[in-house]
């Protein structure tokens, strides 16, 4: 089957309003973190390669891109030389990336100065990564963003692909761009240029910090019900924002995306595998039991969780070391945000009078926002277990240092007592600086009742309140 050119260039017309001198309509002002990214590698890119927007269904990426050709336009690049085409439509896909930049130039005669093209949903262009690699070593004349819900995306060509694009991996949005996006006037808080420099704060700066942000910790909790995908946020109703999320995920990424992609057909027990997720967050991963639970081969169930973290619902953690111990250890896994377990199960509101879930899904999302604010450096994620089953929650290795956090979110004051495997990994490990997620704005600043140190490095922990420490993951610059 044939698509005709006419209705090639009628498709293309309605999502190019610019070439009839019309604005995008609907566009919003609020614009995420990775705009600034974004708009730099279209506009002067620091290299010469395609720019990939990585990340799950319904997070930004479309609206990214429609702002990235908003800001060229309004810079001066001409309309003729600037293409938006989302290939999860099916003339689109059923034309292919060549027919659509044949139809767009018939339509469009080419204008002085580089072309730009925006290709949404690119992993439905056949034989994506020859194509990527052959426009960048050949064409360059021609800036290219593209956006892509499933891992695959990433991975597939490494080899020939190489050098060839740049990854800007989103996440749902943070703490702080979901209470931009909401337009809410709070107390303003001070900013942080790193965690670290908590540590040189006197006695009256967390006491004044700690007033303004009483303001933030109900919407820190809306926040985790309602989840960080800009169309959940924006909705009043939080079971309404619920029921879309589950729409989204189930009937979308589950049913359609895993059928479309990768030939899934067994829709049901990948449901069932992801259903069993949800009700583990934040755990350690035990096969054996969900092998079990579901009635399912281990190699069929490890290619499910290998293919929900492709499509971005999931990350697994690797415990902390290297060599065969870790390669036989059991993964942790983490949701990719906080609100897609209390959706995907019907709980509405009740996880906020549920003490033990509320804390699981602070976790997710203090896991998410360190994601996002170490994932450019390279960051490698992991958790720790010591010899005596001590614990420690997260830790990130960026060059070479170990950043170690552990989450406690509840009503009591977080001692030493409580830190026994945050403790023993700074002292085994010589690190300076630990971090303690907690949850009363009350349990905010250093550590004073730390055991002495039998070593020359002396551990510093701070104990930060969820809500702070996600907002700042969020509004702190790389």
């Amino acid at each position: 089957m044939r698509v005709s050119k006419e209705e090639l260039v009628a498709v293309l017309a309605q999502f190019n309003p610019w070439w009839r001198g019309e604005p995008i309509s609907d566009l919003p002002s609020f614009r995420r973190a990775a705009f600034r990214e974004l708009h730099e590698w279209m506009a002067t890119p620091p290299a010469p390669r395609a720019v990939l927007l990585s990340g799950a269904r319904q997070i930004g990426k479309t609206t990214l891109l429609l702002q990235a050709a908003d800001a060229l336009l309004r810079a001066g690049v001409p309309a003729a030389n600037v293409l938006y085409a989302t290939f999860d439509h099916p003339v689109l896909k059923l034309a292919g990336i060549d027919a659509v930049i044949d139809a767009w130039r018939e339509r469009e005669p080419r204008a002085e100065g580089p072309e730009y093209l925006l290709l949404d949903e690119a992993q439905f262009i056949r034989d994506w990564g020859t194509w990527v690699k052959h426009q960048v070593d050949f064409r360059k004349d021609r800036r290219i963003a593209f956006t892509g819900s499933a891992m695959p995306l990433v991975e597939a060509d490494q080899e020939s692909g190489v050098g060839r694009w740049h990854t800007i991996r989103l996440t749902t949005l943070s703490f702080y761009e979901y209470l931009q996006i909401k337009r809410l006037q709070l107390p303003e808080l001070p900013r942080l240029r790193s965690l670290r420099d908590l540590f040189d704060w006197a006695p009256a700066d967390f006491y004044r910090t700690t007033e303004r942000a009483s303001a933030y910790v109900g919407h820190f909790h809306e926040y985790l019900v309602r989840g960080g995908f800009p169309q959940t946020a924006q909705v009043d109703s939080i079971t309404h924002a619920q029921r879309l999320l589950r729409e989204d995920i189930i009937d979308k990424v589950l049913k359609r995306d895993m059928t479309a992609l990768f030939g899934v057909r067994r829709v049901l027990d990948l449901e069932h595998t992801f259903l069993y997720l949800c009700l583990h967050d934040g755990g350690l991963l035990d096969m054996v039991d969900l092998c079990a639970n579901l009635e399912v081969k281990r190699p069929t169930a490890q290619h499910f969780i290998e293919l929900l973290e492709a499509t971005h619902l999931i990350y697994r953690l690797p415990p902390h070391g290297y060599g065969k111990d870790v390669l036989r250890a059991r993964f942790k896994i983490y949701l990719a945000d906080a609100a897609i377990a209390p959706a995907v199960m019907l709980r509405g509101k009740a996880i906020l009078e549920d003490a033990a879930a509320l804390g699981v899904a602070t976790e997710t999302a203090v896991f998410k926002h360190l994601f996002a604010r170490y994932y450019p450096q390279n960051v490698r994620f992991s958790y720790w277990r010591g010899k005596r089953d001590h614990e420690v929650d997260l830790v990130a290795e960026v060059g070479g240092e170990l950043i170690p956090f552990e989450v406690k979110y509840r009503a009591q004051h977080t001692g030493a007592r409580e830190l026994k495997g945050l403790i023993e990994l700074c002292r085994s490990k010589r690190i300076a600086r630990g971090y303690v997620v907690t949850k009363s704005l009350d349990d905010f600043g250093p550590m004073r009742d730390l055991p002495a140190a039998q070593d020359a490095v002396a551990t510093q922990i701070m104990r930060i309140p969820a809500p702070l420490l996600c907002y700042w993951m969020g509004a702190t610059e790389s």
